[in-house]
């Protein structure tokens, strides 16, 4: 079972005290809805985990980057991590500081670099020798100093989903340590350029503290051999990537992380930056949905729901497992054994195989631990609308976003061609 901030009263699930049915009755299905209050809980937990030791928690953008949430993490005073020039201009929308932005990405462009400048962001993660040339011409032509740290790949198998593994050397991210050495060289040497530590990403979801614990070692052996050459780090940034229950899973809690962490550090001087996304936000959302259909097919139920692949990628794309429950239980009911699937003209439109559901057409679905990479990575495939947001905190339900229309799409769009 999920540990989902979502509860029952009288056998309907609510969301910080909210009925889903409400909810769903108010806006429509399908609907993302985040429960706040368990963001912020989330946040301070990990906050405090950590308070030992000089640290910042930079809010890794891309795994919910609706302005609300953004907001609500900026009022608690997280920092962002961000991987592109749309990330940036949220945060700052959002309220965020800029000075606690890190910029991290393989493919930054010359305008987003530039901007990041001109707004005065913390820290870019340079993630090749290209990048931190065009950082460096970028810097020189704006008169004003870049602070960069470099991504190093530290070789390390995260054992997690391949493709969300993200730090061994056949991976697209960071350099490997002989090359860093000579990336800082030539940074500390750079008049425009200015040296603040050092970054390390090894993958998400990962539910084991030595792979962190591991890369961590590797990272401040090279943090110490480039101290022997005069160039000193003020921080070292461990990424993020710390795992939620899903199913199974028995991820650490954040003070046996930081516990792990924190050890590698004792009596050390450097600020040690963080970058949780998924720990922070996903068992905190749920996607609604509503049944249109009961379909028996071949010795097969299906259950045809109005949310799919385009809503909710992940089960698709790394076949992902999330749990789906009835919104209001009928404990009079025998379940029975169906696949949850959507209405997108793909057989890989599944969101649960051989779940036991006693859910009827017209009936109410909640897919939990939706708060990470759901909305994000929506699409308009099939031409259908991306569904709203909406922020459940103190009780109160708040539309964040509102749903797309076809008229949304279309505007971009012109038969005749500018």
């Amino acid at each position: 079972m999920s540990t989902s901030p979502f509860r029952r009263e009288d056998g309907v699930l609510l969301a910080d005290g909210v009925p889903l049915p409400a909810i769903a009755e108010r806006w429509g299905t399908p609907a993302y809805v985040y429960c706040g209050d368990a963001i912020a809980a989330r946040y301070r937990a990990f906050d405090a985990a950590f308070a030992a030791h000089p640290h910042r928690i930079c809010y890794a953008v891309k795994a919910n980057s609706n302005l609300a949430v953004l907001a609500l993490l900026a009022r608690l005073g997280a920092g962002f991590d961000i991987v592109s020039g749309g990330e940036l201009e949220r945060v700052l929308r959002a309220g965020g500081d800029p000075a606690g932005v890190v910029f991290s990405g393989v493919g930054k462009s010359r305008a987003e670099i530039e901007r990041a400048l001109e707004v005065g962001i913390g820290c870019f993660n340079v993630e090749s020798a290209a990048e931190l040339e065009r950082i460096e011409d970028a810097a020189r032509a704006a008169g004003r100093p870049a602070p960069i740290s470099v991504r190093v790949n530290p070789d390390v198998d995260a054992a997690t989903h391949p493709y969300i593994s993200t730090g061994l050397k056949e991976n697209k991210f960071g350099v490997a340590t002989d090359a860093a050495l000579d990336l800082y060289r030539h940074a500390a040497a750079s008049p425009v350029l200015r040296v603040e530590g050092i970054d390390c990403h090894i993958g998400s979801q990962l539910v084991r503290v030595e792979p962190f614990v591991d890369a961590l070692a590797r990272v401040l052996a090279l943090v110490d051999r480039l101290a022997e050459e005069g160039i000193r780090l003020a921080h070292v940034d461990v990424g993020g990537g710390l795992g939620v229950r899903y199913q199974e899973e028995a991820p650490p809690a954040p003070d046996v992380y930081a516990r792990a962490l924190l050890e590698g550090l004792r009596g050390r001087s450097e600020t040690l930056v963080l970058e949780p996304g998924r720990w922070l936000v996903a068992e905190a959302g749920a996607l609604l949905t509503r049944v249109e259909y009961e379909k028996p097919h071949e010795g097969r139920r299906f259950l045809v729901v109005d949310a799919a692949m385009n809503d909710l990628l992940r089960p698709a794309l790394y076949q992902a497992w999330h749990e789906i429950v009835p919104v209001t239980e009928h404990p009079e009911r025998v379940a029975g054994v169906a696949d949850v699937v959507g209405p997108v003209c793909e057989s890989a439109d599944v969101l649960g195989r051989d779940r036991a559901l006693d859910a009827r057409a017209g009936e109410l679905l909640a897919i939990l631990g939706a708060g990470a990479y759901g909305f994000g990575m929506a699409s308009n495939y099939n031409s259908r609308c991306r569904p709203p947001e909406i922020l459940v905190q103190g009780g109160e339900a708040r539309l964040v976003r509102r749903r797309e229309t076809l008229e949304d799409q279309l505007a971009l769009e012109s038969p005749d061609g500018a």
